[in-house]
């Protein structure tokens, strides 16, 4: 599955500390599947860079025309 790809798996994410001193990205989906992810303070400032970049990609992705679909 790539990034682009639609699902239509419903997932439920947690986010937040450990009393280990981690950051904990909780995912918990369909059929029984429970994600624990855990990330060291630096590693979740990454993350959270990544997501701010990518949300302001897709903002800037949304404000574009839609494309006109090609005649044949």
């Amino acid at each position: 599955m790539s990034i682009n790809a639609p699902s239509d798996i419903a997932a439920n994410l947690q986010i937040g500390p450990t009393d280990a001193g981690m950051v904990r990205i909780y995912v918990e989906a369909e059929g029984g599947i429970n994600l624990p992810l855990d990330f060291d303070p630096e590693e979740a400032d990454e993350i959270a860079e990544e997501l701010r970049a990518a949300a302001e990609a897709a903002r800037a992705m949304g404000s574009k025309p839609a494309p006109k679909p090609k005649k044949r």
